[in-house]
């Protein structure tokens, strides 16, 4: 398996390579992107660090660790536009909750894999808008992923901590968010830290802790159903964590040394290790490119850093 953490605008050089027109055989293409890591989370950048990232630090020290790549935005929808098109936030409104960012004709790294014959799909978080007409239709949504290069989509229109709170499959929802759930936070944490979300509209049977397990498993299975396929495959798996809310699994609960925090990061990095197995078990490894990547950096404070030991932004700000 080609591994490395690298930001994937460089893929549009990467595969115009003469050596890439002239191959073969192309490769498959796995990008892993945590929404609110930050540079101090992983051991592979902060021997210091609080969180087990055995998964991520794999991938660094078997393939290429870059460590001067840079975030196009300070917000997951900058980060996310800067990802997928190559082109600086300020070029777009940002108004996604209103409106697509990415325009309909405007290129991204899944439409232009589309057309070297590439299967595109996405799991996770889009944050980047949908069309949004007098009346909102669920079972309609245009103008997201499915729009703008993506064969396929299943995930969620925005952080886990805004509402409303629904799965989208495609361009439908799974099922509208016609109940309600009150706000939530955690004690001894920031307003906006631990098990946080807002107030809002929220599917039937729709649950937060699972979430993240939820969209790793669309993920596995994707890399399951490509087995064996003709064409090359990008996927574009967009974790929610460890953004807030923070909800570890039980099992994770031992990895407390800077409590919910690192407890979420190493379910997290749990997921990274989940993607991984699926394409050494289906025999895709040693021909996929697999990159790992956070959006924008972490919410963490200096008293976080005091009172745990961990400085999830490492050594900057």
């Amino acid at each position: 398996m080609a591994r490395s953490l690298v930001p994937i605008s460089l893929l549009i050089a990467f595969l115009s390579a003469p050596s890439f027109a002239a191959a073969a055989e192309l490769p498959n293409i796995v990008f892993l992107f945590a929404d609110d890591m930050g540079y101090g989370d992983p051991g592979c950048y902060n021997p210091e660090s609080k969180c087990p990232t055995p998964h991520i630090d794999r991938l660094a020290r078997e393939g290429t660790r870059f460590t001067d790549a840079h975030a196009a935005g300070a917000l997951c929808v900058q980060s996310r536009y800067g990802l997928l098109t190559g082109q600086y936030p300020f070029r777009a409104s940002m108004n996604w909750g209103k409106e697509p960012v990415i325009g309909a004709e405007q290129p991204t790294i899944a439409s232009l894999l589309k057309e070297r014959g590439y299967r595109t799909a996405m799991v996770g978080k889009w944050h980047l808008g949908f069309e949004h007409g007098p009346n909102y239709d669920f079972t309609a949504l245009r103008g997201g992923p499915c729009d703008r290069g993506f064969d396929t989509f299943f995930g969620i229109p925005a952080s886990l901590d805004i509402p409303p709170y629904y799965y989208i499959r495609d361009r439908s929802a799974v099922a509208a968010p016609t109940e309600k759930i009150e706000a939530n936070s955690s004690e001894g944490w920031s307003p906006i830290q631990g098990a946080f979300w807002r107030a809002g509209g929220i599917a039937p049977e729709f649950r937060m802790e699972e979430v993240l397990d939820r969209f790793t498993s669309e993920a596995v299975e994707y890399v399951n159903g490509r087995r064996e396929q003709p064409e090359p495959f990008f996927l574009y798996v967009a974790f929610t964590g460890p953004h807030t809310p923070w909800l570890p699994a039980e099992k994770f609960s031992k990895h407390d040394a800077a409590g919910l925090y690192s407890q979420f990061v190493a379910h997290v990095d749990d997921c990274v290790g989940r993607v991984l197995a699926a394409l050494e078990e289906t025999g895709q490894a040693e021909n996929t490119l697999v990159f790992f990547s956070s959006d924008n950096g972490p919410v963490w404070y200096e008293a976080d850093a005091k009172r745990t030991g961990h400085r999830s932004a490492g050594p900057w700000r």
